[in-house]
This record gives structure tokens, sequence and C-alpha cells, in this order.
């Protein structure tokens, strides 16, 4: 239903309201004044007939009375009338006339208490107003009652009963009720007409505002307004259209700019509205990251930031994120959220074996079964590439119990791919300064770690060493008369052996040792949680195997040797400094005694004092 019928319905219910009421006022109150007209009439009547009465006994007529009471019956609407005498004017003066005798209970009723009776007697055809008024004697009536009846003062001396015909009454307020019920339905229709003549233009405008309104909370300001009206009414439709049109042009460029992001973002409504402030606030949440990652130090701290939104924000349970180095085609994992990897281990190994790597596309487990032969296929999982630049990658893994689950999970994507995208550039700058910082840090020659970063490493993990237990063996080498070979064949030859000695180097010791040029032709090994008869072994078969290798210098085949002190941190100083003079003292003390041969550090070697 709508506004228009609405009104006129309640108006029509209010106005049928106001007309029953009306009538059933004047049905009420015309009957009242009916009734009470005809018992006025009837205590008129009684008293013309007691008057007649007495007029009657006081000349000695009352034997013609008969006919006086008959005049009196025809009186217009008197059905019936009838006196009965009481029991004491009775025995004064007999029986009377054949009918003055009681005829009912009322006769009998009014003669025993005086007081006066009235009933109303209806049906379907007639109604009748039945009054039986009592006679009570009196002594300052005139005449006086007493005087001529054998009674006491308040005696019931008779009673006069009659019946009135009160269809004319009710006919009559029949009459009246319905003209009134005909005068209120004209007045209804004529307001309703007339409701619904002013009213409708109104109503149609509200209609076409709520209309107007509905569209524009699904993001639709197309709709114009009409009206019919000239007064206020054509105003506010005016304002409403321009109001509209301007909303139209605002979020109709609003919409088009945010098009682009929309369909990178996780957006279910249809409304443009509501689409516009998920995106709005998406790009507030994404701008907000990146102006924080532009100021963390490092791509560690980057990726840090990354992990907290994919556990905060889209609430990723297990999942984990890789650094793929496309130079080295090594895979690094950066986070997990348990230690129950996603991949087998021949995709930890060989990054080549990673299926979202090798393709460069996304991989989800509920495209086709076992999708990746290298995933665990326990679970539902999905592995997302993300291109940093030609030499670096993320790949981001995620996995859930069902496919419901992981579905969910992958409608999260777009919104994570805004975020890897203001995070893009910046992981790009800041491996671009960890390179250029590693190459600061690097030997130009052989691709080791030079001096200065031997200082930066000893600075941050000495006390950790101290504190965790860490034990480290030094090597110092140098290569036995290296300046001879400079001079005789030339520094590019000096290179060839350098280089050579740091291949070796490499190839000898584990990942977690570290291997640095401390300078010209001295190298230094740092050997981590390992053994006196670890390092000694390793020492020799650095020394063993340079000493094996043959250089081809023009026609000369030239062998070099090298010389290995050795000093272990913390049993023999509490400072790695101190035991890498020691190592230095001992590296001597085989230059000393012969070269070509591994020395480790005895107390006797230094008699400096502690300097350190």
């Amino acid at each position: 239903m709508n506004a228009n019928r609405k009104i006129l319905f309640i108006v029509a219910l209010m106005l049928i309201g106001l007309a029953v009421a009306t009538i059933t006022n004047v049905a009420l109150n015309f009957r009242d004044y009916g009734y009470n007209n005809a018992i006025e009439k009837s205590k008129m009547t009684a008293e013309i007939v007691r008057d007649g009465l007495t007029a009657h006994m006081v000349n000695g007529m009352m034997d013609k009375r008969e006919f006086f009471l008959s005049n009196i019956a025809n009186i217009k609407d008197v059905q019936k009338l009838w006196i009965v005498r009481s029991d004491n004017v009775v025995k004064q003066h007999g029986e009377g006339l054949e009918n003055e005798h009681p005829r009912d209970a009322i006769d009998r009723k009014v003669l025993k208490e005086g007081s006066i009776v009235r009933e109303i007697r209806e049906d379907s055809q007639n109604a009748m107003l039945r009054v039986t008024i009592p006679y009570i004697a009196s002594a300052y009536g005139n005449p006086n009652c007493l005087s001529c009846h054998n009674a006491k003062e308040g005696d019931v001396l008779g009673v006069i009963s009659m019946e009135f015909n009160i269809n004319d009454i009710r006919q009559t307020g029949a009459m009246t009720i319905a003209k009134i019920f005909a005068i209120n339905v004209v007045f209804i229709v004529i307001a309703l007409w007339v409701t619904n003549h002013y009213f409708k233009p109104y109503m149609k405008l509200f209609e076409n505002l709520q209309n107007g309104i509905k569209r524009a909370r699904t993001g639709d300001f197309s709709f114009r307004f009409t009206t019919t009206l000239k007064d206020a009414g054509s105003e506010v439709a005016d304002q409403m259209n321009t109001l509209f049109q301007k909303m139209e042009d605002t979020f109709g460029g609003i919409k088009h700019n945010l098009n682009t992001f929309a369909s990178r973002s996780n957006i279910s409504s249809n409304d443009p509205l509501s689409t516009a402030g998920v995106i709005i606030q998406e790009l507030s949440d994404v701008y907000k990251f990146k102006k924080t990652i532009e100021h963390d130090a490092n791509k560690d701290a980057v990726y840090g930031r990354f992990i907290f939104v994919l556990k905060e924000k889209f609430h990723f349970e297990h999942f984990a994120l890789y650094e793929v180095d496309k130079t080295t085609k090594e895979r690094k994992l950066i986070h997990i959220t348990d230690h129950k990897s996603f991949c087998l281990p021949t995709a930890d190994k060989d990054t080549y074996e990673c299926r979202a790597y090798r393709t460069d596309s996304d991989v989800y487990s509920t495209d086709f079964p076992n999708i990746c032969a290298n995933c665990a296929d326990d679970k539902e999982y999905s592995c997302i590439p993300f291109n940093i630049n030609d030499d670096l990658a993320l790949i981001l893994s995620y996995s859930a119990k069902d496919v419901a689950t992981i579905e969910a999970m992958n409608l999260a994507l777009p919104s994570i791919r805004n975020y890897f995208e203001a995070a893009k550039a910046v992981i790009e700058s800041r491996s671009l300064m960890d390179k250029l910082r590693d190459s600061s840090l690097r030997d130009g020659a052989t691709g080791l770690y030079n001096r200065r970063f031997l200082e930066e490493f000893i600075d941050k993990s000495a006390e950790q060493a101290m504190r965790s237990h860490i034990s480290y063996a030094v090597l110092m080498i140098d290569i036995d008369y290296f300046k001879m070979i400079n001079d005789t064949y030339g520094h590019d030859a000096g290179d060839i052996v350098i280089k050579s000695l740091s291949e070796i180097l490499v190839q000898t010791i584990r990942k977690a040792d570290l291997p640095v040029r401390y300078g010209g032709e001295e190298f230094l090994v740092l050997l981590h949680n390992t053994t006196p008869e670890g390092a000694l072994s390793v020492a020799e078969k650095i020394r063993t195997v340079f000493n094996e290798k043959r250089f081809q210098f023009g026609n000369d085949t030239v062998q070099k040797t090298l010389s290995i002190g050795i000093a272990h941190f913390p049993t023999q100083a509490d400072s790695i400094w101190k035991v890498i003079k020691f190592a230095d003292i001992a590296l001597y003390e085989g230059k000393h005694t012969g070269r070509n041969r591994v020395i480790e550090f005895e107390e006797r070697m230094f008699s400096g004092g502690d300097q350190f």
C-alpha cells in the first residue's frame, strides 16, 4: 500500500469513527428523549385522571367515571389505561368497576410499595412503554385526600397503569439516524475526494523521493524527480535534482578513478558507495603501511610488517614467506607460522622444484589434484609468487584444512597484492641498499667478506656468543712468499693465486663458517662451534689442497704454500679480537719455523702482556 492510499485509508477510518460516534450519540440521546417524553406524558395523564376522578367524587358522579376513563384512554399513543383500587378504598367504597382490579404483578407491586414502575417492551415490530403510577394519600393536597378516605398520610389509595405506543419514537429515531448517516457518508466521500485531490501530488512527490533515495543508496544518482506541484514541493524537486546531478558527477568521477584499484581489491558489494568506502579504507590502510615501511631500516623489517598484516588483518594461521634470489636460484625462508614446511625437501634445495616460482603463476590445490608434486597433500594450499625485480622474488604459501577455508583465504589475495605493491618499491630499495652495503663489506677480487664486515660481525656477535656459549676457532692464513709472485709474474698472477685460495676456503669450510680476506695475501676464517681437533683438520686440509694447486704463468708452473695460525674462543681468551691476535701470533710462529705448516697458539708464544 503506497503512502497516498495509507493516508486516505487513515482519513476514512477517522471520519467513519467520527460518524459512528455521532450517530451512536444521537441515537442514544434521541431514545432517551423519546422515553422521557413518554414518561412525562404518563405523569400528566395520571394527574388528569386523578383530578377527574376527584371531581367526579366531589360532584357525586363516580358512577359516570367509566366514560371519562374511556375518553382518556383514547388519547393519542395511549394503548391501554386502567385504574386499580387499594384494599382500603375497596373496604370503604366497594369493589368499583369490573376492570379496577390488579391485572399483573406490577400493579400489585406498586400498590404495596408505592413507587412508580416503568417498563419498556420491544420486539421487531412494536415498542411499548408501560407506566404504573401510585396515588398516595396526603392531607396537604388539593383536595385533602384524608377528608374523603379512611386512610393515613402516605397510604396508597390506588394506582393508574398505562401502556404507550412508542413506535413513532423509534421510527422517528431511525429516520433521523438514517439522515445523519447519509449526511456523514456524503461528508466522508467529499472529504476523501478533497484529501486525495490536494494530497495526491504531495504523496506522488514523496514516493518519487523515496524511489530516488532507494536508488541513491545503491549508488545510482541518475534518477530525476518530477511533480505537478507549483509551491514548495516544486522547489524540493528542483533542489533534489540539482543535488543528484552533482552527486552523479562527483561519484561518477570517483568510481572511474577507483575502478583500477577495485579490480585488485577484495570487494563483494554491488553498491558503488560501499565499494568506494571499502576501497578508500583499504587505500588508507595501505598508505599507512607504506608510510611505515618507508622508514624501516632494512627489508627484513619490511618483511616483518608484511607478516604482521597477514596475521592480524587477514587472519592467516598457517603460512610461509620465502625469498628467492633469481641469480643464485636460492630460496630463503623468511617466516613460517610453525615448523612444518609446506614443501618437500627437494623444493627447498632446488628452487625450480617450486611450481609457483618455475611457472611464475599462482598455484591452487583446488584447481587440480596434486597440482604440485612437492607440496604436502594432507591440506589445501595456495602458493603465490610476487616478483620484486629481475633479481628477487617472494613466494607466499598458505594452507587450510578444507576447501571452504582456503577459498575464503584466496578471496583476500587482491587486497594482499595491494600491500605487496606498496611494499615492492621499498623492498627493492632496501635490497639495493643491502647489495650496496654488502659490496662495501666484501672484497672486490675474491667476493669474500672484508675486514670491515669482520669488525661489524664481531661487535654484534661477541656478547651473544658469550651468552649462548658459542665457540669459535680462528684460522689466520697467509700465502708464503706471495710478494715474489707479484714481483716475478705481475699483480694479475697474484690475483689468480688470491682467488684460488678464496675458492678453496669456500669449498672446504661449512656455510656456518665465515671466510674473510683480512688484507693483502692474508685471510681469516671463523669456524663456528668446532673442536680443536676439527679446527686443526680443516686447517690442514686447506693447506694441503692449496699446496697441491698448480699455477701456470707463461712457461712456468708454480706451486705455493700456506702458513696457518689457530687460536680458540673463549678457551684461550674472552675476546674474539684477542683470539685473532693469538692466531696471528701462531701464524708468524709458523713463518719463523719454516713456513708451509699449521701452528696452534700456545701461551708461551705471547709475551706482550694483556693489551686487549
